[in-house]
C-alpha cells in the first residue's frame, strides 16, 4: 500500500520556498549554462564477516623484501567475490617462503658436483630431535633432523593489519637478509621468491602462493620449477584426500615450498623432501631394497607422525601398471605445468632412490644414479633413466598396436563352440605363434546385456580356453580354438554372446645391453608377457553359429572404463585387456574364506571386491585419508550408474555374517547396497530393506528372484544417492 503524507500550512510554505530558490538558482547566471557536476562520492563496500563466510578464497596481491624485511599484501573473498573482514592473529593462520636457486654439488676437491637444477630452498627452518619413537615398527632409523616450517601470525601482536575491505598486509617476524641456521640461504634478488599462505577455521581451509623476482618485480617470465598438476593427482585422488596436516595444506606449491631437500622425519630418518617422499609412497609394496648378500628384501616406506603414530606406506598398492609410466603424474603437452618435461632432463638422483631404494640393485649401491644412467653419457650398456623406462612402457606400446581377430564361429562335432583366432601386427600381418605365449586363453560369455552367465551354468573357468589346447595352422598363423570344457546353453538362440581376449605378445626386457625393444620368442630367457588389448567379439547365436543379421544386445551403463584406466594404466589386477572383470567376478560368485571379515566368508562379486574388499579406499595400516573416497560415487560410475531397479532378476552371493559365513542370497539393489554396508548393517537397516522388497536371507538364486518385490528407486532415485553418499 502507497504511504500518504500529511503536510501541514507551515510545511507546504517552507517547501513551497525551497523549489523557488532551485529553480532561480537554475535560471541565474551570466551564461545561462548549467552548473559543474559535483565530485563522485565513494562506492559503498560489501562486505562479510569471516566468522559468517561459509565459501573462503585467499589471492597475494603485492610482494616485497627490504633489507631481508618481507611483507606482503593478500586479500580475503567469498565464491562469489564479497571481501571477507575480521582476520585477526588469533586465527589459525600461518605464512612460509622460500627461495628456488640453483643448486649444485661441489666435490670434496673443490669441482663442480651433480647439477641438480632448480630446487626450493625455505628460509624457515627449525631442528627436530626424534620423540615418542614406536619400539615395535621395523625400519625405523631415528636420528635429529631439520624440518622447514612457516610461523604463525598468532606469534606475532602487530604482524597481520586488516585494512578494512577484505584486504590485509603481513610483515613476516623472520628476516632472511642473512639465514645460516640451521640451514643456510643466502638470499638472492634475481631468484624466484615464494610466499606461502595457509588458512583454517573450523569449517574452512584456505591456501595461497605467489611467486615473484625481487629484482625486477616481474611475476611472470621468470624461473619456475612447476612440474606436475594437482589435477593429475585427482585422476586417482579425491581432493579430499589429499588435505595434509589435519587439512590445513591443499595445494602443491604450499607443499613444495616446504617440503625441501633439507627436510626430514627424525622418528623414521627418512627424507619428507617432496620428491623423494612423493615417488617412494606411490612405489608403495613394490619398494624393495638388496641386502649385503644381494637378497631382496622390503624396504617400506614409514613416517611417523605426532604422538608416535606410524604411516606406512609399504601397504599402499599403486595401481598403476606399469609402475614405471612417469606420464601419469607428469603430463605434458596442452594445460600441462610449463616445467612439466624437467623430469626427462634427469636430475634428480633423488627420485631414482625414493622408489628403487637406497640400495637399488643387487650389484650396486651407489645412489648417484645420474652418473651413469644420463643422456649425454651414459655408462657403456646402460641407457638413460628416460630410456630405461620407456624401455618398459615400448612394450605396452607396441602390444596395444596389435589385435586379436576371431573368425568361423560355430559348433564342432560334439557339440561345443568353436571358432579361430589369429593375432595381427600392426599392419594387420597375422603374427607367428612363437611371438605369443601359448598359455594365455581366449574367453566366451553370454547374457552378456545382464550379468554373464548364471555361475551354476557355466563358471568362468569353464570359459576358456588356451591357444595350447587348441590347434595351429602354421601356414595361416590361425588358431583353432574349441571351448570343450563347457555346453553351449539350451536356449543360446538370440542371446548375444562375446569372445574376448585374455592373449599375450612377448618382448624382450630393457636394460644393460639391450638397444631396442621388440617381440622375442616367449622361450628365450627374461620376457616380458604384455597383453594385448582388443574390445571383445560380440555377435547373436543363431541355429548353429553366428546370426550376422541381428544386432547385439548392450549391457546397462554402469562404471565409466576410462576411470579406471586413466588411474590404474595397462593392467587391473591380472588382467588388462580393458575393464572386463565383471564378466569373471559375477554377482552369483562363489565366496571364498577371509578371517578378517565377520562370518568368515566374503563375496568374490565385482561389485565387493571394487567397493569394499579390495577396496579403492586406504582403510588399513593407520593410514587415515582415502585414496579414492568410496563414498564418491562418481569417481568410477557413470551418471547414470547407480540407478536402481534395472536388473530384477540378479542375484547375489553372501556369506552370513551372523552364521559363519553360511551361503545366502539377497536380491538385486540390496545385494548392490550390501557390497559396501553388509558388515555395517543394523537390524532397523535390514527391517527396511525387506518391508520394501527386498530379500536378505535366500537359499538360492531362483528363491530370490520368485519372492523379491523391490521399490528401492522409488525413494532412492540416482540424485538422493549420490547426496546420501557424500557427492
Amino acid at each position: 500500500m502507497m504511504k500518504r503524507f500529511n503536510f501541514n500550512a507551515a510545511s507546504k510554505a517552507l517547501l513551497g520556498a525551497g523549489l523557488l530558490s532551485l529553480v532561480l538558482a537554475g535560471c541565474g547566471g551570466s551564461d545561462g549554462t548549467d552548473g559543474q557536476d559535483g565530485a563522485p562520492g565513494e562506492p559503498g563496500l560489501t562486505t562479510l564477516s569471516i566468522d559468517n563466510a561459509t565459501t573462503l578464497k585467499a589471492d597475494f596481491t603485492d610482494a616485497s623484501i627490504s633489507n631481508g624485511s618481507v611483507s606482503v599484501t593478500f586479500s580475503l573473498t567469498n565464491a562469489n567475490g564479497v571481501a571477507v573482514v575480521g582476520l585477526t592473529k588469533d586465527y589459525d593462520l600461518r605464512f612460509g617462503i622460500a627461495q628456488l636457486t640453483h643448486v649444485v654439488d661441489t666435490n670434496s676437491d673443490g669441482s663442480t658436483g651433480f647439477d641438480h637444477g632448480y630446487q626450493w630452498q625455505s628460509y624457515i627452518n627449525v631442528t627436530k630431535a626424534p620423540s615418542n619413537v614406536p619400539t615395535d615398527v621395523d625400519n625405523l632409523n631415528p636420528s635429529t633432523q631439520t624440518q622447514a616450517t612457516v610461523e604463525s601470525v598468532s606469534n606475532c601482536d602487530n604482524c597481520l593489519v586488516d585494512n578494512g575491505d577484505g584486504t590485509y598486509t603481513y610483515t613476516y617476524q623472520n628476516n632472511i637478509a642473512n639465514v645460516t641456521t640451521p640451514v643456510s640461504v643466502t638470499y638472492d634478488a634475481d631468484d624466484t621468491q615464494r610466499v606461502t599462505l595457509e588458512l583454517k577455521t573450523d569449517t574452512l581451509a584456505v591456501n595461497a602462493h605467489f611467486d615473484w623476482q625481487p629484482s625486477s618485480g616481474m611475476t611472470s617470465g621468470i624461473q619456475t620449477r612447476n612440474v606436475v598438476s594437482i589435477d593429475a593427482c585427482y585422476t586417482c585422488h579425491q581432493p579430499d584426500s589429499l588435505k595434509a596436516h589435519g587439512g590445513r595444506r591443499l595445494d602443491l606449491a604450499n607443499c613444495e615450498a616446504c617440503h625441501t631437500a633439507t627436510s626430514g622425519d627424525p622418528e623414521s630418518g627418512n627424507s619428507i623432501d617432496f620428491t623423494y617422499m612423493i615417488h617412494a609412497i606411490h612405489r608403495g609394496s613394490a619398494r624393495v631394497t638388496y641386502d649385503a648378500d644381494g637378497n631382496e628384501v622390503a624396504d617400506p616406506y614409514k613416517i611417523v607422525g605426532y604422538g608416535g603414530s606410524v604411516e606406512n606406506f609399504g601397504e599402499v598398492n599403486f595401481p598403476q601398471t606399469p609402475a614405471a609410466n612417469c606420464a601419469v603424474c607428469h603430463v605434458q603437452g596442452t594445460s600441462a605445468p610449463s616445467d612439466a618435461a624437467l623430469f626427462t632432463e634427469e636430475k634428480s638422483n633423488t627420485a631414482c632412490i625414493a622408489c628403487h631404494s637406497e640400495k637399488p640393485s643387487a650389484h650396486h649401491s651407489s645412489t648417484d644414479c645420474m652418473s651413469c644412467h644420463n643422456a649425454e653419457s651414459p655408462y657403456p650398456g646402460t641407457g638413460s633413466a628416460v630410456k630405461r623406462h620407456g624401455d618398459v612402457l615400448k612394450a605396452y606400446t607396441l602390444a596395444q598396436e596389435m589385435s586379436v581377430k576371431v573368425s568361423n564361429i560355430g559348433l564342432d562335432a560334439n557339440g561345443k563352440l568353436t571358432f579361430g583366432v589369429q593375432v595381427l601386427d600392426a599392419d594387420g600381418n597375422a603374427v607367428d605363434q612363437t611371438y605369443i605365449n601359448q598359455s594365455s586363453r581366449m574367453v566366451v560369455g553370454w547374457d552378456i546385456d545382464k550379468d554373464f552367465p548364471a555361475y551354476s551354468e557355466a563358471s568362468y573357468s569353464n570359459r576358456r580356453a588356451s591357444l595350447s589346447a587348441g590347434t595351429y595352422d602354421a601356414a595361416t598363423k590361425t588358431y583353432t580354438v574349441t571351448i570343450t570344457s563347457m555346453n553351449m546353453p539350451a536356449d543360446a538362440s538370440g542371446k548375444t554372446f562375446e569372445i574376448w581376449s585374455t592373449l599375450q605378445a612377448c618382448f624382450n626386457n630393457g636394460g644393460y645391453g639391450v638397444d631396442d625393444i621388440q617381440l622375442t620368442d616367449c622361450s628365450a630367457d627374461n620376457v616380458r608377457k604384455v597383453y594385448i588389448k582388443q574390445d571383445p567379439y560380440k555377435f547373436v547365436w543363431g541355429t548353429t553359429g553366428e546370426d550376422d543379421t541381428a544386432t547385439v544386445a548392450t549391457r546397462r551403463n554402469i562404471i565409466d572404463a576410462n576411470k579406471c584406466l586413466g588411474c590404474h594404466g595397462q593392467e587391473i589386477v591380472h588382467n588388462a585387456n580393458g575393464v572386463n572383470c565383471q564378466a569373471c567376478h559375477t554377482p552369483d560368485k562363489t565366496l571364498k574364506s577371509d578371517s578378517t571379515y565377520p562370518g568368515g566368508k566374503v563375496p568374490t562379486s565385482f561389485a565387493f571386491k571394487v567397493h569394499e574388499q579390495e577396496g579403492h579406499y586406504l582403510k588399513y595400516a593407520g593410514l587415515g585419508s582415502g585414496t579414492v573416497l568410496k563414498t564418491d560415487c562418481s569417481t568410477c560410475h557413470t551418471d547414470d550408474g547407480i540407478t536402481l531397479g534395472r536388473d530384477p532378476d540378479r542375484a547375489w552371493r553372501y556369506g552370513d555374517t551372523d552364521n559363519g559365513g553360511a551361503e545366502i542370497w539377497v536380491s538385486s539393489d540390496a545385494g548392490a547396497c550390501l557390497s559396501c554396508h553388509q558388515q555395517y548393517l543394523t537390524d532397523a537397516a535390514k527391517s527396511h530393506i525387506e518391508t520394501n522388497g527386498g530379500i536378505l536371507d535366500g537359499i538360492s538364486a531362483d528363491d530370490v528372484k520368485q519372492r523379491a518385490a523391490e521399490t528401492c528407486k522409488t525413494c532412492h532415485t540416482p540424485s538422493q544417492l549420490m547426496e546420501a553418499h557424500g557427492n
